[in-house]
């Protein structure tokens, strides 16, 4: 069982083959990826109102992938609009704020009214952290008693710092995607923090899986482990429903499905 925790549906604005539905399922196919949360590209980078509505349509299509609704800290107003109409259908379990392109750092007034309304609506918020943003998400998940939350890329190159906020909190998981990994990465954050608080994470399909699959692998993870990354801590933090049909694959193999999702 493996379970994508940062995945996109849609094109992007460079210059690569991506945008349909079959691409995520064939790229989840090509890795052994059971089911991956995913959110709108168009509703990161342009506009939430229309992406976030695609994607609702998407997801009604396929049982393999759940979605984020993409929250613009400076449009909240539309943001309550959306979670009060497509959280009925049952296929949005989290939202995805991206900091970079809302222009919303998240210690801003904005981005932490956005983290707010995600915890008052019980969702685990994914959030694009880079450098020593994690120590801001911390700091939300220490003032918002409710609040889950995600950061996206560990940090990126300040992964030391992403160590130091999960650390200080316990509502703070990390996940490893990033284009420009480092050796030892995510072996010696899985060393530091506690195992629970490990997901799996790929950027598809802006990245291709084999970048965080080899983070993984490189960081021989225990047997243990290795399960929790795959697939166990995100069923625990989304409340996901998962009947595994065999070992944990994540971090010992990079093809076949071990497992349903339901």
């Amino acid at each position: 069982m493996i379970i994508d925790v940062h995945a996109h549906w849609g094109p992007w604005f460079f210059t690569m083959d991506v945008g349909a539905a079959a691409t995520n399922l064939a790229v989840m196919d090509r890795y052994g990826i059971d089911l991956a949360i995913v959110s709108a590209t168009e509703a990161i980078v342009y506009d939430p109102e229309r992406g976030n509505r695609a994607m609702a349509d998407v997801l009604g299509r396929t049982d393999r992938m759940l979605g984020y609704l993409a929250i613009n800290p400076r449009r909240l107003a539309q943001a309550e609009r959306d979670l009060a109409e497509l959280l009925p259908t049952g296929r949005f379990v989290g939202v995805k704020i991206h900091t970079e392109y809302t222009g919303s750092p998240i210690a801003s007034p904005q981005t932490r009214e956005a983290l707010a309304l995600a915890a008052e609506h019980n969702l685990p918020a994914l959030v694009h952290t880079w450098g020593a943003t994690p120590l801001d998400l911390a700091q939300a998940c220490s003032d918002l008693p409710r609040l889950r939350a995600i950061a996206g890329h560990m940090g990126a190159d300040g992964w030391r710092h992403a160590v130091d906020a999960a650390n200080s909190v316990d509502r703070l998981w990390l996940e490893p995607c990033f284009s420009h990994t480092e050796a030892g990465r995510f072996a010696a954050v899985a060393a530091s923090v506690d195992t629970r608080r490990l997901l799996f994470g790929t950027d598809a399909t802006l990245i291709d899986p084999a970048a965080a699959y080899g983070a993984v692998l490189a960081a021989d993870l225990s047997d243990e482990v290795a399960e929790r990354v795959a697939w166990r801590n995100a069923a625990d933090l989304f409340g996901l429903r998962v009947r595994p049909a065999g070992p944990a694959q994540a971090g010992r193999a990079a093809a076949g499905s071990s497992g349903s999702v339901r």
